[in-house]
């Protein structure tokens, strides 16, 4: 018992020592934290990082886009993730305690409706079905596919989707009921989306959403339905190019990174997000996400060398954005 306060004693020198020395010959941590649906774009980078360059680590959280935003705006990560643009009150909350970003546009998701493969009788959806589904509305009332659309069957509808911090949820409300967070509330949600593939792999009345990256993961459990955006239009299906020919609408969208402006002064910060930027389009491939223009990649690197921060949406989500017009914007705090 007598060497108890000698043993602390030198623990507490021994902490007193290392925090005065210089981090070299320690692990250098790039804190990321946000989007489930950005995560394998970014979980993909960072293995190859650590890779390429040991001695660095990279931790990669999913706490949703909303939640990562809320760390983010707090200081406590370098990187969020994100499958919608900051909004005014994100803005805000970094403002107040001097959290300047950038705002990089790292690839095009198609987020996915899925149904269960053993489903033989849906075989599209329009855009007004499906707001028919998810709307407040709907809560307690509309409970079976035939109050959707009488030609579906008399069976219970069992719904899937991401959950109230996700980006995923504010980007599909807006896209399909029409405004950002305005969805019935009975609903399993979740921000894992492999939460989200195992309750529709497990029910074949079940119907769900989530970024394509997950149905690419899963197309033995899940089938996606293919969308009618408007009366007159075709069904089109996600897939790489009809999202870079603009016909997968209204649920083609851009997913982002935010650079904390202060975390590109570590080193270890700066070096990955170059090597985000130069490795991004081929892990974004890789993950089934469809890469951007090359030029999109370099227009990244540029804004930061030429510190052109802040957004280019203003705070507000905006869906159908294309590729072209993410290019013209000019970043505002």
């Amino acid at each position: 018992m007598k060497s108890f306060p000698i043993k602390s004693l030198l623990a507490t020198s021994a902490l007193a020592f290392l925090g005065a020395m210089p981090l070299a010959g320690f692990a250098q941590v790039v804190k990321i934290d946000g989007s489930s649906t950005v995560y394998p774009v970014t979980e993909a980078v960072a293995e190859e990082f650590q890779k390429a360059n040991k001695g660095l680590k990279v931790t990669v959280g999913v706490s949703g886009t909303g939640g990562g935003f809320k760390k983010f705006c707090r200081g406590e990560t370098d990187i969020s993730n994100a499958s919608r643009p900051i909004s005014a009150s994100e803005m805000a909350d970094c403002k107040k305690i001097g959290v300047e970003y950038f705002e990089l546009p790292v690839a095009f998701d198609a987020l996915t409706v899925v149904i269960n493969p053993k489903n033989a009788w849906l075989k599209q959806a329009t855009v007004a079905e499906l707001k028919k589904m998810w709307e407040p509305a709907a809560q307690g009332k509309v409970m079976r596919w035939n109050q959707v659309n009488p030609t579906w069957p008399d069976q219970p509808m069992k719904l899937f989707g991401a959950g109230s911090d996700s980006g995923t949820f504010d980007y599909f409300t807006e896209a399909i009921v029409g405004k950002s967070k305005s969805s019935r509330g009975d609903f399993t949600a979740s921000e894992d989306d492999n939460v989200l593939v195992q309750g529709v792999a497990g029910d074949v009345n079940a119907i769900g959403y989530f970024g394509f990256a997950y149905y690419a993961e899963n197309t033995n459990k899940l089938k996606a339905l293919p969308i009618v955006e408007k009366e007159g239009k075709p069904a089109v299906s996600p897939s790489a190019e009809t999202v870079i020919a603009g016909t997968y609408q209204p649920l083609a969208r851009p997913i982002f990174i935010y650079i904390n402006a202060k975390s590109l002064a570590k080193p270890e910060v700066k070096k990955f997000v170059d090597f985000y930027m130069t490795q991004g389009a081929k892990m974004a491939k890789e993950v089934k996400y469809v890469p951007l223009p090359a030029g999109i990649y370099t227009a990244n690197i540029k804004h930061i060398a030429e510190s052109k921060k802040g957004t280019i949406f203003g705070g507000k989500n905006e869906v159908g954005i294309s590729i072209e017009e993410l290019v013209k914007r000019e970043a505002k705090l």
